[in-house]
């Protein structure tokens, strides 16, 4: 393990090519298990890895991808994960002779996690902890965790990982030719948060060719200072005379060589389509190449993300605005709420407070009577579905702070540890594990002191203890804290001296301002006040009311007038935009029943659609009337800002749940739901494939735009599909895949509703597939992603 951590700082690897195709061109047939060869064919496997350490392989990537519970019950093998994993790895050093690092290869599931799927954070945990025990029982140097587009399910990995072992941990998403995942996370996303979870090297692999991947690389280099890892596929594969192609040649892969290195890559390999002649000639590249020293220095202040945005907290940036109104203090229709499970209120108050400004969103549900540690798993999962914003979970309990961190997407704020010695006990291994960073109260046993000095050297034990933790201090806000202004002996001075103090020692910043206020009158005069003065004296992040307009206003007026905000662009974005926005808010107060179903749609309101459809019943509306102008109009917008890139693939998901939730509501007022359906749509994924995650959320939507969907399921031999399509008389058999080299048995089914005459559109769509292979193979439609494939649809049936 130490040896490849000292290793990877001082010369850069090279990394095996793609193993499907080369099992395919050995005997792999269509359907088979790659993973079961590890028992079945080892001298095919062994033989495999021979040739990439002959080419100048310096790791080599075990033939386990496909190796966990989920993704081996396809084949019948899910009692053998030990056995296979293990055996991955044990061929892997055998071809390796110890002239190379064995990297175990640990792929995702194939599931989505909750809310977009059925799987837990706790069970996808559970699932990557099983392959991790074989590889590092088995002896693996590394483990890959490869090819992810669910940060959820990455930090689901490598957490799993982490309860195991401390063995070297490769981390890698895969993105789409937007530098995207298909679940929206950027470069940045992905790399703050591989970064915190403590993986040892972060890059990408697979999705795009090697030109794609060294824009993702060149974005992750400016956020961490990780080594890097890129694994490009030989360019987009084609079809040419019959059979999966990649164009890209070996020169190709390294014409980014040279500056990859410069900024950071310290292991370059190869995934699809890429062969030991490929990864040769990186070899003989590298050996050429000087090492030129990373010369991205640290930071200096803390990376926070959400599942799509990432914000920089430091003394140069201009301060981060944290929302504070999801708090259950003084609301008893919030606390209620809470008490029943829903998650309305915390849904709203997210959008509201992104919409007016927030850049975090603090969630506290503690009241009386809550389940708290359900509710808060509820109310993050509800703020990841409908806000880009990072959060902040807020809770005195340290079991209610681990449920959020399961539930969170992206890199959190924990609110808080203080200077207790229980409390950093409790705090800091959370900090670690999940890669968070924290904020530190300067309070101790004895309360907070009324002395600037005293608070000062509470922020200096905290960041001490915070060590002993392996927790960094750049990942540490310290907040000085603020007494009401009102009191007896409170001088809400000591505060802002305080924070004078902390940024003289480096020390970033972070302040609940409406404290000051408590119990006085007109709070946001003191509340803008004392903001003001707080920025003035340093301040990083401010927690704050972004729905009122007189703190706003002080806040964007500080940062311009202290040098934080220069040029003025922050204070002239927000204020340049005013008058439309106070449009859209009268807009959006006149709206009649119909249009406030379309906007719950489009916000993903789950808890109010059906009390909205049995008012617009109440109120005379037809069914098909809430239909066609309430939920799909809504659908509809929802689509246009995916295609826009406003919005990504999870929002998508939750409007059509709450779609279904209305269509269920309406069919009691249906006769027994006998509708006319707009087309029958058949859909497989090809033989030979048993991916289904893309395929699974475009039916999703296709029903609930009003479409007969008969799903067969994947890895579908071609004769089925025809077979179900003749006895069902469909318009559409829409067929999916994900691996290339299964991509050829869509041509197959093609060529044989041709050849039978048979009276139906065909479709096609995956993650390789592009419009050029499908107009190759002859099928009558292309799409990209469910949203297309819906308007498409539309279109055709129109």
């Amino acid at each position: 393990m130490d040896n490849f951590r000292k290793a990877i700082r001082k010369k850069v690897f090279v990394m095996d090519g793609a193993m499907g195709t080369m099992l395919q061109s050995m005997g792999l047939s269509p359907g088979e298990s790659p993973e079961e060869f590890n028992l079945r064919r080892p001298d095919l496997i062994q033989r495999i890895h021979r040739l990439y350490v002959k080419a100048g392989a310096d790791i080599i990537d075990t033939n386990t991808f496909g190796g966990n519970r989920i993704k081996l019950k396809d084949f019948g093998l899910e009692s053998m994960v030990y056995d296979i994993n293990s055996a991955g790895v044990k061929n892997a050093k055998k071809a390796a002779e110890g002239r190379a690092f064995v990297a175990a290869s640990m792929g995702p599931t194939g599931k989505l996690l909750e809310p977009l799927g059925d799987l837990s954070f706790e069970e996808a945990k559970k699932i990557f902890m099983e392959q991790a025990k074989a590889f590092v029982d088995a002896g693996a140097d590394i483990i890959a965790v490869e090819t992810m587009m669910d940060i959820r399910e990455l930090k689901a990995a490598i957490i799993g990982i982490r309860e195991i072992s401390d063995i070297p941990v490769l981390s890698m998403m895969t993105f789409n030719e937007d530098l995207r995942t298909s679940l929206g996370t950027p470069p940045e996303v992905a790399a703050v948060v591989a970064d915190g979870l403590g993986a040892d090297v972060v890059g990408a692999n697979c999705g795009v060719g090697p030109d794609k991947i060294f824009e993702v690389i060149k974005r992750m280099s400016k956020v961490t200072v990780k080594p890097l890892i890129s694994q490009a596929n030989a360019g987009m594969p084609e079809l040419l005379d019959g059979k999966t192609c990649y164009p890209a040649t070996p020169e190709d892969m390294i014409s980014f060589l040279v500056d990859s290195v410069a900024m950071g890559i310290r292991i370059i390999g190869g995934c699809c389509g890429t062969t030991p002649d490929h990864i040769k000639l990186i070899s003989e590249a590298v050996k050429k190449l000087p090492l030129q020293l990373d010369n991205r220095g640290k930071p200096g202040g803390v990376w926070i993300a959400g599942r799509s945005k990432a914000i920089f907290i430091d003394r140069e940036s201009s301060p981060v605005i944290v929302g504070e109104r999801i708090n259950p203090t003084g609301k008893e229709k919030f606390i209620n709420e809470l008490r029943s499970g829903h998650t309305l209120y915390v849904r709203e108050q997210a959008q509201k407070q992104e919409e007016k400004g927030a850049h975090v969103l603090d969630v506290n549900i503690s009241a009386s009577l809550v389940d708290e540690k359900e509710m808060m798993e509820k109310a993050i999962l509800a703020v990841n579905a409908v806000s880009s914003c990072p959060v902040m979970i807020d809770s005195p309990n340290r079991d209610v702070v681990e449920s959020g961190l399961k539930a969170v997407d992206g890199k959190p704020i924990i609110n808080s540890v203080t200077g207790e010695k229980q409390k950093m006990e409790e705090i800091f291994p959370l900090v670690k594990k999940y890669g968070t960073a924290v904020i530190g109260l300067t309070l101790d046993e004895r309360g907070i002191p009324a002395n600037v000095k005293k608070r000062l050297s509470i922020a200096e034990l905290i960041l001490k203890e915070a060590e002993k933790y392996g927790v960094n201090g750049e990942n540490i806000l310290i907040d000085p804290l603020s007494l009401t202004a009102g009191a007896r002996d409170v001088n809400p001075m000591d505060t802002i001296e305080a924070i004078r103090a902390l940024k003289k020692m480096g020390i970033n910043t972070i302040l609940g301002v409406s404290n000051v206020s408590f119990g006085m009158p007109k709070r946001s005069f003191i509340n803008s006040a004392f903001l003001s003065m707080a920025i003035g004296a340093g301040l990083d992040v401010a927690i704050i009311n972004p729905l009122d307009e007189f703190v706003m206003g002080l806040f964007y007026s500080s940062a311009l007038l202290s040098g934080k905000d220069r040029g003025g662009q922050n204070y002239i974005s927000r204020f340049g935009a005013e008058i439309s926005n106070n449009q859209q808010k009268a807009e959006t107060e006149s709206k009649n029943t119909l249009d406030r179903i379309k906007n719950a749609v489009i916000k993903g309101n789950e808890d109010e659609i059906v009390f909205l459809v049995e008012k617009a019943l109440k109120e005379g509306h037809k069914p098909v009337d809430i239909s066609q102008s309430g939920m799909i109009p809504g659908l509809e917008e929802i689509g246009r800002q995916f295609g826009s890139g406003r919005i990504f693939l999870p929002q998508v998901m939750l409007s059509a749940e709450v779609v279904k939730k209305g269509f269920e509501r309406l069919k009691k007022e249906l006769e027994a739901n006998k509708t006319q359906s707009i087309a029958k749509v058949l859909f497989a994924t090809v033989e030979g494939d048993v991916h289904d995650i893309g395929k699974n959320i475009v039916i999703a939507m296709l029903e609930n735009f009003g479409f007969e969907v008969i799903d067969l399921g994947k890895n579908v031999p071609s004769d089925r599909i025809l077979k179900i399509a003749k006895e069902e008389s469909v318009d559409v058999i829409a067929l999916s895949a994900l691996m290339t080299t299964t991509m050829i048995k869509m041509k197959e089914v093609v060529g044989m509703i041709k050849k039978q005459s048979l009276k139906c559109v065909v479709a096609v769509g995956g993650a390789a597939v592009t419009e050029e292979f499908a107009d190759d193979i002859g099928a009558d439609m292309y799409a990209k992603d469910a949203v297309e494939a819906v308007n498409k649809f539309k279109v055709l049936f129109k």
